[in-house]
C-alpha cells in the first residue's frame, strides 16, 4: 500500500512493467498457488501533486522506490522456499531474443536436477547445458559459455582449459550463487532467481494435507 496520489492507469502500467523484472523473475519450483497475488493499493491520502505522467521525474522515484520493494519481497519468496539452503540468481547473457534470455534463465531455474545437483553443491554444467538446450531458445552450443561465480567452467560449449573442479566444487558450498550463462548469439539479458531442491523440500511438502 501507498499513500501516494497517482493515476489508476499510470500505478497499473507501472506495476505490470515491474512485475515482469521481479515477481515474474523468481521459482522455487515452477509451480503456482491459486492464491497468488499482487496488488497496489494507492490511498492518495499524501499531500503531493498527483502523478499523471508515468515518466514524470515524480513517477520515475515512485517507480524507482517501488521497485525497490517488489524485488525485495520477490527474493524473500525465494528465499524462505521449502527446504532452500542456497539462493541461486541465474544470469543469461548474449540472447538472440529478450524471450530467449528469459526462457533459458527459467529454464535452468526450474530443473530439478540442476537444483538437486546445486543441493548436492555439485558443480554439474552438463545439467546446465541440458537446461539451456530444452528450453526452445535459439542457441548454438559451441557459443555457449558458462559461469559458476567469476569462474568459467564452460567456454565455446565445452570444458575450459583452465577449469578445476575443485575451486567449482569450493564455490558450490557457498549460500549464495551466480550461475552465468552467456549465449553467444545476441545482445539481450534476462535475470531470474530460484533456490535449491532438497530433502526437507520433499518432507515439508509430503507429510501434511491441505
Amino acid at each position: 500500500m501507498t499513500d501516494v496520489s497517482i493515476k489508476r492507469n499510470i500505478l497499473q502500467n507501472i506495476l505490470t512493467k515491474l512485475n515482469e523484472k521481479t515477481f515474474n523473475c523468481i521459482t522455487v519450483d515452477s509451480d503456482t498457488s491459486t492464491s497468488d497475488s499482487l496488488m497496489v493499493i494507492a490511498t492518495g491520502q499524501s499531500k503531493t501533486e498527483t502523478i499523471v505522467d508515468e515518466f514524470s521525474d515524480e513517477a520515475l522515484k515512485f517507480t524507482e522506490e517501488l521497485n525497490s520493494v517488489m524485488l525485495s519481497l520477490a527474493k524473500q519468496v525465494v528465499r524462505d522456499g521449502e527446504g532452500a539452503t542456497k539462493f541461486i540468481e541465474v544470469l543469461v547473457e548474449e540472447a538472440k531474443l529478450q524471450k530467449d534470455s528469459h526462457n533459458v534463465a527459467m529454464s535452468v531455474a526450474n530443473s530439478p536436477l540442476v537444483k538437486t545437483a546445486i543441493a548436492g553443491e555439485d558443480p554439474n554444467w552438463g545439467r546446465i547445458i541440458m537446461a539451456i538446450g530444452k528450453s526452445g531458445a535459439q542457441v548454438e552450443r559451441d557459443k555457449i559459455s558458462i559461469y559458476f561465480g567469476d569462474l568459467l567452467v564452460a567456454k565455446n560449449g565445452w570444458l575450459s582449459p583452465n577449469y578445476q573442479e575443485s575451486k567449482a566444487a569450493q564455490y558450490m558450498k557457498n549460500q549464495e550463487l551466480l550461475i552465468r550463462i552467456k549465449l553467444g548469439v545476441g545482445v539481450f539479458k534476462s535475470t531470474v532467481w530460484t533456490c535449491d531442491l532438497t530433502h526437507s523440500y520433499i518432507s515439508i511438502n509430503a507429510d501434511y494435507r491441505s
